[in-house]
């Protein structure tokens, strides 16, 4: 890095992919959306899902933690297409742009179905430290454009939008943040007609009593209906080693 790097403003960026893995092959052309100014304030929410397990020997009432759900990012980005913001005149490059075009340019990489992959883009949004990785993968949930202001003839001059980012990190990946002790994934066992949680656990484990932690490791919602054909995953119990599970 320059001296003079050194002293550039880091922007906030949103990078577009055609693929979830989001490597340099899946980049897509063009698909880089750099904000006018940083947000103020960042708004990050983490949500929690619990189920209940009636029918198990359990309470009603009782709440089993199923799986932390993706968090979300808000973000409060403005436009200005005038050149000029609080008495102080904008650079040339991007700023230059007309806020519809840029309105468009977000749009474009965020929200409209690609031809390629019959989808919207996977992004991935990078700005300083706030991430471990150095960036926060996601999917647009929603955007909301608020024009601000106007020129006589009905041209946008401010925008601002409120984006909202739905954290997209792999199945795999959600399940060793929840339980970062959990083994590979490789032990599988797929439901037929008239399984049960707790008949499974007692084929796999020699006992019922596991119901819920097989419900958290395989993000499962219904504890007592499971659809014939789905493949659930059996770690080893914590503590007693890897345990050989069979898989039909």
């Amino acid at each position: 890095m320059s001296f003079m790097d050194s002293f550039k403003l880091e922007k906030l960026k949103i990078k577009a992919f055609s693929a979830a893995a989001r490597g340099a092959a899946d980049a897509v052309a063009n698909g880089e959306f750099e904000v006018m100014f940083n947000p103020e304030s960042i708004k990050q929410q983490y949500g929690v899902r619990y189920g209940t397990p009636r029918g198990i020997g359990a309470s009603d009432n009782q709440s089993v933690f199923l799986r932390s759900d993706p968090s979300e990012l808000k973000l409060e980005l403005l436009l200005d297409g005038t050149g000029v913001t609080d008495d102080i005149a904008l650079p040339p490059g991007p700023a230059m742009q007309s806020v519809s075009q840029r309105v468009e340019a977000f749009l474009e990489i965020a929200f409209h179905c690609q031809g390629g992959i019959h989808q919207p883009n996977f992004l991935e949004v990078s700005w300083g430290t706030l991430w471990k990785d150095g960036s926060f993968k996601c999917r647009l949930v929603s955007v909301d454009v608020n024009y601000t202001r106007f020129d006589r003839a009905g041209k946008p001059l401010r925008a601002k939008l409120d984006v909202i980012l739905r954290s997209d990190t792999t199945w795999e990946e959600q399940v060793r943040q929840t339980n970062p002790q959990s083994p590979d994934l490789t032990h599988l066992v797929t439901v037929i007609e008239g399984d049960t949680l707790p008949q499974l656990s007692q084929r796999v484990y020699g006992s019922p009593d596991y119901v819920s932690y097989i419900a958290r490791f395989n993000q499962l919602d219904d504890l007592r209906f499971l659809k014939p054909g789905t493949k659930l995953s059996f770690p080893p119990l914590p503590g007693r080693g890897k345990q050989s599970a069979r898989s039909r």
